[in-house]
C-alpha cells in the first residue's frame, strides 16, 4: 500500500464531509466511509449526508481526469453500517424525505454502474446498507474471510431493494439469493466467495495490501481496453434495470408500511420484532 501524496484535483471533492478521500501514485482514489468519527459503534451509518454522497461521489470519480481507479472502504471496526435510523424514520413520515432518499438510492446503483472508471471494495467486519451497494456492485470486491456481509432489508420490514435484485442472482445464482436475502440471514468473506458474491476473500491482515495491487495493476493497465471491457459487462446491470426498479419502488412502499415500524423498535429495543401484518395482496 502505498502513502498518499499531495497530488493535484483534490478541489475536485472539497464539498464531501463524511467520505475521506486520498491521492495515491498512479491514479489511484481511496475512499474512506468515515464512521470512526461520526459513530460511536465505529461503522460508517449512512445518515442523510453520507447517503447522498455515496449516491454523488461516482460521477465526480468520472469526470476526475487525475483518477484512473477508485477505491473504497471503511475504517474502524468495518466496512459499513446500516441505515441510520433517525433517517428511516423520517422517510416513514415523510413523503418528501421519501423521496429524495429514493431518488439518491436510485443514484447510487446507477452512478456506480456507469462510473467509467474501475471500482475496487474492501470490506472487512461487518458490511451492511448503503455502503453495501457500492462493495458489491464494485467491478473488484474483496472481503476479508471474516467480513460479514448482511442485506438487513426484511429485517427491518420493507423488500430488499438497493442493489439486490440487480445484482445478486447474477453473482451467486437465484437459490442463494433467495436464501440470503429473504432470511436475512449474514454471509462470511470466505462463503461470498465460494458462492461468488464477492471476486475474493483474504485473511484480515492482507486486505488493503491486496485491494492497493489489485488497484495499481488497473491504474497501470489499458485505461480504454479496462473501461471499455467494465462498461460492456455492465450491460447485464442495464438489462435488469427494470427489476431493480420495481424493487426499490417495493422498497419504498414499504416504508410506509407498519412492518417497517416495528422493524425500526425492535431495532432500536434490541430484539427480535415481531411483525402482525400481512401483505395487501
Amino acid at each position: 500500500m502505498s502513502e498518499p501524496e499531495d497530488l493535484p484535483g483534490m478541489e475536485h471533492y472539497a464539498r464531501y464531509q463524511t467520505l475521506v478521500l486520498r491521492r495515491h501514485p498512479g491514479g489511484v482514489l481511496e475512499i474512506v466511509m468515515n464512521g470512526v468519527a461520526t459513530n460511536r459503534s465505529g461503522l460508517a451509518t449512512a445518515d442523510q449526508m453520507m447517503h447522498r454522497e455515496l449516491a454523488e461521489i461516482w460521477r465526480d470519480i468520472d469526470t476526475d481526469p487525475y483518477t484512473r481507479v477508485a477505491l473504497i472502504r471503511g475504517e474502524g471496526k468495518g466496512f459499513s453500517g446500516g441505515g441510520d435510523l433517525d433517517l428511516v424514520a423520517a422517510m416513514a413520515d415523510s413523503f418528501e424525505v421519501r423521496s429524495r432518499v429514493w431518488r439518491e438510492a436510485r443514484d447510487l446503483v446507477y452512478n456506480v454502474i456507469n462510473c467509467s472508471k474501475p471500482i475496487v471494495s474492501a470490506m472487512h467486519g461487518p458490511a451492511v446498507g448503503a455502503g453495501l451497494v457500492a462493495g458489491l456492485l464494485a467491478d473488484i470486491s474483496i472481503a476479508t474471510k471474516s467480513a460479514r456481509i448482511i442485506d438487513g432489508h426484511t429485517r427491518l420490514g420493507v423488500a430488499a431493494g438497493d442493489h439486490a435484485a440487480i445484482i445478486w442472482p447474477l453473482l451467486c445464482g437465484m437459490a442463494k439469493a433467495k436464501y440470503y436475502l429473504l432470511l436475512c440471514e449474514p454471509i462470511s468473506g470466505e462463503e461470498a466467495e465460494r458462492i461468488g458474491l464477492v471476486s475474493l476473500a483474504v485473511n484480515d491482515d492482507e486486505l488493503l495490501e491486496r485491494a492497493f495491487e489489485v488497484a495499481r495493476r488497473l491504474a497501470n493497465g489499458s485505461q480504454s481496453a479496462i473501461r471499455w471491457t467494465k462498461y460492456a459487462l455492465n450491460n447485464w446491470l442495464r438489462l435488469a434495470g427494470p427489476t431493480f426498479d420495481a424493487s426499490l419502488a417495493l422498497e419504498f412502499m414499504g416504508f410506509d408500511g407498519p412492518d417497517l415500524r416495528e422493524g425500526v423498535q425492535s431495532l432500536r429495543e434490541r430484539r427480535a420484532p415481531d411483525f402482525k401484518g400481512d401483505a395487501p395482496f
